[in-house]
Formats: structure tokens, C-alpha cells, sequence
């Protein structure tokens, strides 16, 4: 940007999963040092960003529909850039610029640094660039970033994947398990506490093999501990382990530390064996229930939550009642449920045994009711029960017509509060702590009608009250050990409900 020269404003659409969210924090955090700003609401930006995803079947359909109403406003402002990365250009390439020949660059998952110097190159050629490499250039972790919320962020420990799951695409997008080091962790959780981010959530595509490069089986059971000496650091979660790769040691972490809470989130897939197994992964229904007996062991008011496909090749009635038992047995507090979605390059994709739309129809909505019944079941034991919540942002759709605020309790439960009382301190933010009773429970959410019983106003309420997000810059550090963990005080009462 020349020094007469307005700053260009840049809005970035993101789809997917949380490794994406994470990964347009990281490039709006390059393109606000290359001198970009956000572009503000109901103003036409010049620079348009997408971060795709590959996962769905429609993702495509998405994306290029997208593109095609987009096509106007470039004919009308020939200025505008429009980028796409993420899986989808990971995948698809040249393609896209092939289909939508007015989008100016394409990137890949392993090159998300690249983007301001493919936008400038695409303004001096007036050409499309496309960039997609085959391997990681740059850990995203030591680019800066403009973090979404004031209170919670996302930390990746890993990228990549070492499975080969014959219904995921994600290996072949995002490459093999590269490991970040402990101390570039651990220095980026201290820097986003010092800006007052109050809750960390692990990333990780199996996040507990992290270890699995430097030859550590148990270091992301060391890594949760060493978390539990940041001061100020009060939440820790993690998403997604693997249940092949869950081990005990874990377990007696997220038990013994204070802060990482007690909830958990794994996925199941499916519960049966024989579908386990065409699936290709690593572990049975008895296993994936005796890791749920154990946590529950450690921590009874642990919240579990999970990922189930319903329709993969080849299931049958009988597949798809055992994954019924298993959800009746796992008594899960919530599910993510999917329709088998085919992706071509993947193994299922070719299977015999495609089952046909209304079939898998049907099994979902009789998976869908009974996990409704179960989670209703599990929130209706939560009501009289003294919460502590950490206000969000955007989480309650109909707060404004209810008078209420929304806010996670610390096992994840979204729980819906009115902010009133005599324990009220000059009002309540997104950011603020607060304690309440629960009295009523619905499948989704839990509700919290009555006055506060605690307000705690916090530097991220300050930072979320005047419109402040963290930003941090990359972090690279060398690779300490853990070392036996400091001594902590005994815990009070942990992540518990």
C-alpha cells in the first residue's frame, strides 16, 4: 500500500471445521499486517476470501454457486479480488479458476501464508495465481493471527492426519501429522492469556496422537498438565481425539488439572464392528465404550460428546441397530450426526453397497430422536444445579426477545441465563464469568431463569465491551522437554458442573 492509498478491505467467508475457523484467524491476522482492514457491515469489500471445505458431497456446489453470484460485482468492479483456499482449492486445483475464471488466486492448506503475496502478484500480472503445494511450507502457528473472540481461542498442537479412514478425505487435503513443539504451545496459549483470552481449545485432527513426530506417546497427556500452570489460563478443552490413540494417562490429566475441563468430545462413527472395520478404524464398539467407563470413572460429570455417520456402504439393519445400542449405552449428552456423504478420491466412494437416499433418510431420523431423548433425559439431571458459565457472544439466536444471555458451562453445555440480581456488576459482557442455578433442561441448551448468584467482570468482558480482539504473532521457540510437572495446589472443585 502506497502511502496515499486507501487501505482495501477484506471479508473472509469460512466453511468447516474448527481447523479451518482457526486457519482464517491466521490469514486475517497476515492480511492486516500486509495492510489490509475488515471490511465493516454493508459495505462492499475489495478483497473476498474463501476458506473451503472438501468434507460434504455439496461443498462444491456450494462453493461454485457462491462464485457465480459473485460474478456480477466483479464485472462491475474489476478492482475486487476474490481468493479461494482451504481443502476445496486443495482438492479441485485449477479447476477452479477453470469454472470461475474471475476468481484472481487459489491456495492450498499447506500454503495459507502465501496469500498476500499471491494477491499482490495477481494485481501486477492481471492473471489468476494459483499456488498449491504438496507439503507444509509454514506451520500455521507462527503466522500472526486476528483472533475471532476476546475470551476462547483455538490452539493447534497439530496438522494432518496419519489415518486412513476410507471415508475421509482430510489425509490427502491436509497432508501427514506434523507436530508443533511444546514450548511454540505452550508460548502461544501464555501470549493469548496476557491478552486476556480466558479459555483454550486444543486442535489437533487426532489430537491426542500429538507426540506421535517426536517420539512421545504420552505427551499430550504432559501437555494438558502443562497447561494447568498458565495463571489466568481457566479453561482448557481439546477436540478431536481418537479413540485408537486414548490412553489412560490422559484420562488422569484431564481428572488431576485443574483447569482442562471435564468434557469430551470423540468420535464414534459408527457402532458396528463390521462397519468399523470398512471404515478402517483402529478400534471396536467394546473399546470405544470402556474408554467412556473409564472417564466417567475419573470424572462423573464428565459431558461426552461424539460424531456419528449414518449410511456408509454397504450398512445394513442390523449394522445400524448395533450403533443404536451403542448410542442407548454411551448416553451421550449431545451428537453430531451425518448422512454418509461420498467424496470422490476417497475408498468408500467405490464400494458396492451405496445405500439409497431414503434408506439412510430414515435411519437418521431414528438416530436423531433417540439421541433428542437422551440428551433431554441427561439435561433434565442438570436442573437445580449451580453452574458456572463463561458469557458468550452470539450464542443465544433468541436472547434479544427473551431477555436473556447464553454462555458455556464448563463440561460445554450451552446454557441460556438471565443476567439479573442484586450480584450484578455494572452489567454483563460476553467474557464475564458468572454463576447460576439451572431450572429447566431441554435437548439443546439448558435454561437459568432466576437471579445471578455470582458476576465476575474480567479484562476479556473489558476487551469484548470496547471491541477488542486478541492478535497474536507467530510463535517459534526450540523444543524443550516437559519435565516432571510443578506443583499444583489441590483443586477445588476442577471443570466440574
Amino acid at each position: 500500500m502506497t502511502e496515499n492509498q486507501a487501505p482495501r478491505a477484506y471479508q473472509i467467508r469460512t466453511f468447516g471445521c474448527q481447523m479451518n475457523v482457526h486457519d482464517s484467524e491466521r490469514l486475517a491476522g497476515q492480511l492486516e499486517a500486509a495492510g489490509y482492514v475488515p471490511a465493516t457491515a454493508g459495505t462492499q469489500p475489495d478483497l473476498i476470501v474463501f476458506n473451503t471445505c472438501a468434507v460434504r458431497e455439496n461443498a462444491d456446489n456450494k462453493l461454485y454457486g457462491t462464485l457465480g453470484h459473485l460474478r456480477p460485482d466483479k464485472t462491475a468492479n474489476p478492482g475486487l479480488q476474490i481468493a479461494v483456499g482451504g481443502c476445496l482449492a486443495q482438492k479441485d486445483r485449477g479447476e477452479i479458476v477453470k469454472r470461475a475464471p474471475w476468481v484472481d488466486v487459489v491456495f492450498g492448506t499447506h500454503n495459507i501464508g502465501s496469500l498476500p503475496t499471491l494477491l499482490e502478484r495477481a494485481r501486477h500480472n492481471a492473471e489468476a495465481e494459483v499456488e498449491i503445494l504438496e507439503s507444509l511450507e509454514t506451520f500455521p502457528s507462527t503466522l500472526p493471527a486476528r483472533r475471532e473472540s476476546s475470551y476462547a481461542s483455538w490452539v493447534s498442537v497439530s496438522v494432518g492426519c496419519n489415518n486412513t479412514c476410507t471415508f475421509c478425505i482430510v489425509p490427502s487435503l491436509r497432508g501427514k501429522e506434523r507436530d508443533r513443539r511444546p514450548g511454540e504451545i505452550l508460548a502461544e496459549v501464555e501470549a493469548l492469556v496476557a491478552e486476556g483470552v480466558l479459555e483454550v481449545t486444543l486442535l489437533g485432527q487426532n489430537v491426542n496422537s500429538y507426540g506421535v513426530e517426536f517420539g512421545d506417546r504420552l505427551a499430550f497427556g504432559k501437555l494438558l498438565r502443562a497447561c494447568g500452570t498458565i495463571d489466568g489460563l481457566e479453561r482448557v478443552r481439546f477436540t478431536s481425539p481418537h479413540p485408537a490413540a486414548f490412553t489412560s494417562d490422559v484420562i488422569d490429566a484431564m481428572a488431576e488439572t485443574p483447569n482442562v475441563c471435564h468434557q469430551l468430545h470423540m468420535p464414534l462413527q459408527s457402532g458396528s464392528d463390521r462397519v468399523l472395520r470398512e471404515m478402517k478404524r483402529s478400534y471396536r464398539s467394546a473399546r470405544f465404550l470402556n474408554i467412556l467407563d473409564e472417564v466417567r470413572a475419573a470424572m462423573p460429570d464428565a459431558a461426552i460428546t461424539t460424531d456419528i455417520i449414518v449410511g456408509f456402504p454397504g450398512e445394513t439393519e442390523e449394522d445400524f441397530q448395533a450403533t443404536l445400542d451403542v448410542v442407548a449405552q454411551a448416553r451421550f449428552s449431545s451428537a453430531f450426526t451425518f448422512q454418509y456423504s461420498k467424496r470422490p478420491g476417497t475408498p468408500a466412494a467405490t464400494m458396492d453397497g451405496q445405500l439409497p437416499k431414503e434408506v439412510v433418510q430414515e435411519r437418521y431420523d431414528r438416530l436423531v430422536e433417540l439421541q433428542n431423548a437422551i440428551s433431554w433425559e441427561e439435561n433434565k439431571k442438570i436442573v437445580g444445579r449451580r453452574v458456572e458459565l463463561l458469557v458468550a457472544e452470539g450464542e443465544g439466536r433468541k436472547d434479544a426477545e427473551t431477555q436473556r444471555m447464553s454462555g458455556r458451562a464448563r463440561d460445554g453445555r450451552l446454557v441460556h441465563f438471565t443476567p439479573t440480581g442484586p450480584h450484578v456488576d455494572r452489567g454483563v459482557r460476553p467474557g464475564d464469568v458468572v454463576e447460576t442455578v439451572v431450572t429447566y433442561g431441554a435437548p439443546h441448551h439448558l435454561v437459568a431463569d432466576g437471579d445471578l448468584l455470582s458476576h465476575r467482570r474480567t479484562r476479556a468482558g473489558d476487551n469484548a465491551e470496547a471491541g477488542l480482539r486478541p492478535k497474536t504473532s507467530g510463535v517459534t521457540l526450540g523444543l524443550p522437554g516437559f519435565g516432571a510437572p510443578a506443583a499444583r495446589p489441590e483443586p477445588v472443585s476442577g471443570c466440574a458442573l
